[in-house]
């Protein structure tokens, strides 16, 4: 039975209700109408309005085409940039918001790259049919009174039932910019979202098509989707689509590997818990390095899964072939070298507690765990209470005790020393100037010999430091 024109006009006016326009916006779009154009709100800013989602980015198209849309901020905006006008994109600041403004667009694609042909459109439904999906297909026009509320492709009712699905048909969608895959599962993270089935099948049939795109786009969608409220949910469907093999290979490598314990049905599984029990370990919001490390802390295990006499599985030494798979993964996919290296040394790092497990630990033995995380070593104590997923709650327990045991271990310790800052007794100028040497790489063993000293025995006296130095010295400069 249709659905009456008033009562139509009724829930868009509601919605129109729900999407609070700022005077910035508003200021915005009396300008166009006196200029003769139309603009909408359009995309995120309409989703994230309905959502409640706070944003400070807001994002308009309409019907002037760049150079008009320049006239336009000439003595409104506090600065104009105009990196993406080749695109059809002008952006400015106002009174501490951004907003960025794009012609209609009608773009078609040669299928190769995810650059568009680009084509400047004529409507707003022109505009929105070429979106990513259906709830970035919104749009609130606000130069008409009322506004108007513009969902020709049923956002609003995918919002509603948080359904990922696409304005076209999600095969031309992902041909025209296979980017789009990964912002599925960015948004499935983000927002919760389930993906349509036909926006699934799609996926998994051209997840190939990855390749297309750069790594740093990929990274960066990436990032985002680990960043996210439910990362495990866009994990999943990456790896059960295909996506991941594409992008992060180890990960679905690990369901080959049976978890050692039993408690999971493979070392995937197992991953994706850890993650989920260091998010909820997380303190100062989403932490990526830490997010990264617990997914990715495993990533050894089938390379070196052997079966012992006994029956057993083993993975001896994963923790030094994962940093290595997870160092090379990570560059490739453009990482900033501080992320490479922290997530790398925590994944190097993650087995190493369990050398403490019966808390015979000497003070040595700590002093080395501390100074080999140095400002990784909150990160580490997450990761490695992560890392335990047994559900057997005596051994749960008595892991978090022996945890609880280093963790007081370190306090201790930090009261007697600078723990954080070990350095060797001597510097490079008082060991030149004790034993007659010139810099050069004497200096810098005889600097490693004193900094060994210093984690085996702590603080040296002056006196005894000057003697080991010396005696070291009578062995190895003679």
């Amino acid at each position: 039975m249709p659905v009456p024109d008033d009562l139509v006009r009724a829930q868009e006016n509601a919605v129109v209700e729900m999407v609070q326009v700022g005077p910035v916006a508003q200021e915005l779009a009396d300008r166009f109408a006196a200029a003769g154009y139309r603009l909408y709100l359009v995309g995120g800013s309409v989703r994230d309005a309905l959502l409640g989602r706070p944003s400070h980015d807001l994002d308009f198209t309409t019907d002037a085409r760049p150079e008009a849309i320049q006239a336009v901020l000439n003595g409104w905006a506090e600065a104009i940039w105009d990196t993406g006008i080749a695109f059809g994109t002008v952006g400015a600041v106002r009174r501490g918001s951004t907003v960025e403004i794009t012609t209609f667009r009608a773009d078609a694609y040669d299928g190769v790259s995810r650059n568009p042909v680009v084509a400047f459109g004529d409507s707003i439904t022109e505009d929105l049919v070429r979106r990513d999906f259906t709830v970035n297909a919104m749009a609130v026009e606000l130069t008409s009174t009322p506004h108007r509320f513009v969902d020709p492709h049923g956002g609003l009712a995918a919002l509603a039932t948080g359904t990922l699905d696409t304005p076209a048909t999600p095969q031309q969608s992902f041909s025209d910019d296979p980017l789009r895959m990964l912002r599925a599962a960015r948004f499935v993270s983000q927002l919760g979202f389930e993906p349509a089935p036909r926006v699934v099948g799609a996926i998994t049939a051209m997840a190939d098509q990855l390749d297309r795109i750069t790594r740093e786009r990929v990274q960066v969608e990436l990032t985002k989707m680990i960043m996210g409220a439910h990362p495990r949910r866009g994990v999943e469907l990456m790896v059960d689509t295909g996506m991941a093999d594409r992008v992060l290979p180890e990960v679905p490598a690990m369901r080959l590997a049976i978890d050692e314990h039993m408690q999971h049905k493979d070392v995937y599984t197992h991953s994706l818990v850890v993650m989920e029990q260091a998010i909820e370990r997380e303190t100062d919001g989403p932490d990526l390095v830490l997010r990264l490390a617990a997914l990715l802390h495993d990533v050894g295990k089938p390379d070196t899964r052997r079966k012992e006499a006994d029956g057993r599985v083993s993975f001896h030494h994963h923790e030094v072939v994962g940093a290595k798979l997870v160092r090379k993964r990570l560059r490739e996919l453009r990482y900033p070298k501080v992320v490479v290296d922290e997530v790398a040394q925590l994944v190097f790092l993650h087995l190493r507690f369990h050398g403490y497990s019966s808390g015979e630990w000497t003070d040595s033995a700590v002093r080395r765990y501390v100074t080999d995380a140095g400002p990784l070593l909150e990160r580490l104590h997450k990761l490695v209470r992560s890392d335990c997923t047994t559900r057997n709650r005596r051994r749960a327990a008595a892991l978090q005790r022996s945890y609880d045991s280093l963790e007081q271990r370190i306090v201790e310790l930090r009261e007697r020393e600078e723990l954080d800052a070990i350095r060797p007794d001597l510097d490079g100028n008082e060991i030149m100037e004790l034993l007659g040497l010139r810099p050069g790489p004497q200096v810098g063993k005889a600097y490693k010999h004193l900094l060994a000293v210093r984690m085996e025995r702590g603080p040296l006296t002056r006196e005894q430091a000057e003697a080991e130095l010396r005696a070291w010295a009578a062995e190895n400069l003679a």
